[in-house]
C-alpha cells in the first residue's frame, strides 16, 4: 500500500503575523517576520514535487475536526475563546500562539487532517501517513495555547483512535527539539498512552521535559523524557531510538504508533541548537517504521510540528517521506556532506549519560495488561 499524504493549501494561509516587540525588554528589537510562517512548510511539499516522490504518494483529503473531537482535549472555554478572536481580528491563543481572522477553522483543518491520516492507516487505505499539517500543536494546552500551537493535533487523534476507532494503547514519540508539554500533559495520568520527547534539554518550555516527569497516578511510567544536551547530533539521536525509543514501544506494545514530527532538531536551524541533518531522520523513521511493523502492524502516523529553516527543513522532509514511501528520489540532500562530517556528530559521553539514565525507565512502562483506554 501507498503512504498518505494530508496537504492543504489552507494550512499556508495560517497567518502568524510579524514578530515584534511585546514587551520592555525587547522594544529595541526591529521587528521581523514571524518564525512560524508558510515558507518551511511550503518548501518541503515543494520539494515532494519537484523531486517526483508526489507522484507515488495517496493524497488524503483532510476534513475540519469537530468541536467535540477537540473537546476531548481541550477546554469548552478555550475553544470558544478562540472561535470568538477568530471571528474577530484574531489574537494570540495563550502565550506565543498568534493569528489573525479565521485561524480558528484552519486549527481545526490541523486538527482533522490529522484525524484523516489515522483514519486512512486504520482503515488500511495506507500503510502509513504524513500528514503536513499548521499551526502545529504538541506544546498545546488543555486551556491555552503556546509555542505556536493552539490545538494539540496529535492529541486529538490520539483520543480519536481510542474512543471512536477501539484502540487500546497508543504510543506518542516526538522528536521536535522542544519538549512536547502538550502532549505529555493531556496523557500523563493515562496509563493506556505511551508519550516519548526527544529534544533540547531545557530549551523550550524551560520548565518542562525533565527526565523525572514520569506520568502521574495511574499513568506513572508512561512518560519518557529524553532531555539531550545541546549540540546533540546523529549518533546521540540513532543511540536513544536504538536504547530508549525502540525497547519502550516493544515493551508498551502499542496498537498505533504516532510521531509528533518537527525537524528543527537539525544544525541548521535558527530555533534549536542540536546537529540532527536528512539521515537522521532517515534512521529515526526506519526504525520505528520497523518497531510499527512488528507491533502493530505497520500502522504509523506522523504530524508535522516545528522547523525553522527554510533550506534544510524540506531535505529532512524528504528524508522521512522516501523512508516511508520506500523510494528514493533524484534530488538527495546538498548539506548532507557538510552536515555529516560536523566534529561531534558522534555519540559523546555527557549525551550517553543522559540517554543511560533514560533507560532506567524503561522498567516502569506499563505492560499492556494494565493498560486500558480511557
Amino acid at each position: 500500500m501507498a503512504t498518505g499524504w494530508v496537504y492543504d493549501e489552507r494550512y499556508m494561509w495560517h497567518d502568524t503575523g510579524r514578530s515584534s516587540a511585546h514587551n520592555e525588554e525587547r522594544k529595541w528589537i526591529q521587528a521581523w517576520e514571524h518564525y512560524e510562517n508558510p515558507e518551511t512548510k511550503r518548501r518541503f511539499r515543494n520539494l515532494i514535487d519537484v523531486a517526483g516522490l508526489l507522484d507515488d504518494l495517496a493524497p488524503l483529503k483532510p476534513r475540519k475536526a469537530t468541536e467535540e473531537e477537540v473537546l476531548r482535549i481541550h477546554a469548552d472555554a478555550y475553544v470558544e475563546r478562540v472561535r470568538a478572536m477568530s471571528e474577530e481580528e484574531g489574537g494570540d491563543a495563550g502565550v506565543g500562539s498568534p493569528f489573525k481572522r479565521g485561524g480558528y477553522e484552519i486549527a481545526l483543518l490541523a486538527a482533522g487532517g490529522t484525524l484523516t491520516a489515522v483514519d486512512a492507516v486504520l482503515d488500511g487505505h495506507v500503510q502509513n501517513a504524513y500528514a503536513l499539517v499548521r499551526p502545529p500543536g504538541h506544546h498545546a494546552e488543555k486551556d491555552w495555547g503556546r509555542g505556536f500551537c493552539i490545538f494539540a493535533n496529535v492529541a486529538v487523534a490520539v483520543r480519536h483512535a481510542q474512543r471512536v476507532r477501539g484502540l487500546e494503547r497508543v504510543a506518542v514519540v516526538d522528536w521536535d527539539v522542544h519538549h512536547g508539554n502538550g502532549t505529555q500533559h493531556a496523557f500523563e495520568d493515562d496509563p493506556s498512552v505511551l508519550t516519548i520527547s526527544l529534544h533540547q534539554d531545557r530549551w523550550f518550555p524551560r520548565d518542562s521535559g525533565m527526565i523525572e516527569e514520569r506520568g502521574t497516578g495511574a499513568g506513572l511510567g508512561s512518560n519518557i523524557n529524553i532531555p539531550l544536551p545541546p549540540g546533540s547530533g546523529h549518533g546521540a539521536y540513532v543511540a536513544a531510538f536504538e536504547r530508549v525509543v525502540i525497547p519502550a514501544l516493544r515493551a508498551f506494545r502499542p496498537d498505533l504508533v504516532m510521531v509528533a514530527s518537527g525537524f528543527d532538531g537539525s544544525m541548521y536551524d535558527p530555533l534549536g541548537r542540536m546537529m540532527a541533518y536528512s539521515e537522521t531522520y532517515r534512521q529515526m523513521t526506519a526504525l520505528v517504521m520497523e518497531a510499527a511493523d512488528s507491533l502493530c502492524g505497520g500502522r504509523l502516523v506522523l504530524s508535522h510540528e516545528g522547523g525553522y529553516s527554510p533550506i534544510y527543513v524540506p531535505f529532512c522532509g524528504l528524508a522521512v517521506m522516501e523512508q516511508l514511501s520506500g523510494q528514493r528520489t533524484i534530488a538527495g540532500d546538498p548539506m548532507f556532506e557538510s552536515a555529516s562530517t560536523a566534529g561531534g556528530q558522534e555519540l559523546q559521553a555527557h549525551q550517553d549519560a543522559v540517554i543511560a539514565l533514560a533507560e532506567q525507565l524503561l522498567s516502569g512502562i506499563p505492560r499492556a495488561a494494565t493498560a486500558t483506554a480511557r
